[in-house]
């Protein structure tokens, strides 16, 4: 993999993609970015706030815009869950660099999201097992044909998943 592609961080929320694009950023020696952060940072109001105003096609579109304004720069990015639900934001990964699918069973989901979930749009008042389930099933094909590297993160901090990458990238190079 040439050192000037991205590596982009997909998966669902709560599979550890911000804490372990940090973590990776670190052992690589590149600069790490958060989707969503660039986002709230562009739209100067929270990700809760965007769905809340904009709804989640507004908050989709604002997605798009930042995925491309951060591609090909050599950085580690943490993508927001849904990003693989469109076609242009999946082409903009596959060209753009090498997508890492961090994984974890849904019952570990709900675990790590416990305590956040009132401030996840599409959580938010909802059953977070069934939600967390359905949002699974439309995505994890998706994910999985997106995915040059699987990683299942459940049962490792960040700076383990992120060595595990680092040992993978390199037997990949």
């Amino acid at each position: 993999m040439p050192s000037a592609d991205d590596i982009f961080l997909i998966g669902p929320m709560g599979s550890g993609k911000s804490s372990v694009a940090r973590a990776l950023a670190r052992l690589m020696e590149k600069e790490a970015v958060d989707l969503d952060e660039t986002i709230e940072s562009h739209a100067g109001m929270t990700i809760a706030d965007i769905f809340e105003g904009e709804g989640e096609a507004g908050f989709r579109h604002r997605e798009h815009a930042a995925l491309e304004a951060v591609c090909g720069r050599g950085r580690i990015i943490a993508t927001g869950g849904g990003v693989i639900l469109d076609p242009q934001n999946r082409a903009l990964l596959a060209s753009n660099g090498f997508c890492i699918w961090l994984d974890a069973p849904v019952a570990v989901l709900v675990a790590r999201l416990e305590s956040e979930h009132a401030h996840r749009p599409l959580l938010a008042d909802a059953d977070m097992t069934k939600r967390l389930t359905a949002l699974d099933e439309v995505r994890r094909p998706l994910y999985a044909a997106q995915a040059n590297l699987h990683m299942d993160t459940s049962a490792m901090d960040a700076e383990g998943v992120a060595k595990e990458i680092v040992a993978a990238l390199a037997v990949l190079q």
